[in-house]
């Protein structure tokens, strides 16, 4: 495995729209080991889905805006420089005001919307359910 430094963004392709995140990977999913790596930006105006993961801890620091973090139902407001460590089970959600936050968010073991990703509500459009692939279309 490769040493990785990525001093700009990485390809375009490593962004994805998933609700209201939009998410870019730092570290391909072919060269991951047990850490996963993005850049989340979450718009200005916006509530996100709560969800939680069942082996993954999640690490976010804020690198720039604010907006709230609604941990376990109780609000933590966000701004530039704060750093939250989530432990598996922990159910999340953010919200934003009138400026979009940008995020450093980390996994370990890794995380991806296919895996270990589940929502308490409806599933946004871009993950799967419960964390695991669409089943095929056997029809």
């Amino acid at each position: 495995m490769d040493i990785l430094h990525t001093k700009n963004a990485t390809p375009s392709t490593a962004k994805q729209q998933l609700g209201p995140y939009q998410i870019e990977s730092l570290i391909p999913e072919e060269q991951e080991a047990s850490l996963t790596a993005y850049r989340v930006r979450i718009e200005a105006n916006q509530v996100t889905a709560e969800s939680y993961h069942k082996i993954a801890e999640e690490c976010y620091y804020v690198l720039e805006g604010s907006g709230i973090a609604i941990l376990d139902g109780k609000e933590h407001p966000l701004e530039t420089g704060d750093f939250l460590r989530l432990p598996p089970g922990t159910r999340h959600k953010f919200t934003t005001g009138k400026q979009a936050l940008v995020m450093l968010d980390l996994h370990t073991p890794g995380s991806r919307p296919n895996k270990d990703v589940y929502f308490t509500d409806k599933t946004p459009e871009g993950f799967t359910k419960n964390g695991s692939p669409s089943p095929p279309n056997l029809s």
